[in-house]
């Protein structure tokens, strides 16, 4: 792993553009649906983290979203009038509410993720098993940081 460190800022910035595109490139598979229902990027991370996280509580979907509560509450506003989210009360604590896909929610999520699986599924074809393992070991620890 120490001959990685020969690395020039360069290839690195060379790295952080490529992903870059790959962000890029992965969304705009998925913005043909996404304009559909006249929703953007910040809905559709939204939709992914319920589709993970079912009944995920709004505080934990603040943590993962790293953004503020006026933003995921426009987002929500939107979701709820799309009729594809509904909010359940914790049992143990009424003031906790979890968030969950419904019917609808989950179809529209498929819809989304199937367009941008394609590419990554093709990507990952055209790799050896390592390739991938070491790609996924590499994102986690660039996610870490």
């Amino acid at each position: 792993m120490k001959e990685i460190l020969y690395l020039k800022d360069n290839q690195l910035k060379d790295l952080i553009e490529k992903l870059f595109i790959v962000y890029r490139e992965s969304f705009t598979d998925a913005k043909k649906t996404l304009n559909k229902y006249s929703i953007g990027i910040a809905h559709h991370k939204v939709i992914l983290l319920l589709s993970m996280y079912k009944g995920v509580t709004i505080s934990e979907l603040l943590k993962k979203l790293k953004v503020t509560k006026q933003s995921l509450n426009r987002v929500l506003k939107d979701l709820i009038k799309l009729e594809i989210i509904f909010f359940k009360k914790n049992e143990k604590d009424t003031r906790l509410k979890h968030i969950f896909l419904n019917d609808k929610g989950e179809k529209l999520f498929e819809e989304i993720f199937v367009a941008q699986k394609k590419r990554i599924y093709n990507a990952f074809l055209q790799s050896s098993s390592e390739e991938v393992l070491s790609f996924n070991n590499v994102l986690r620890k660039i996610i870490n940081g």
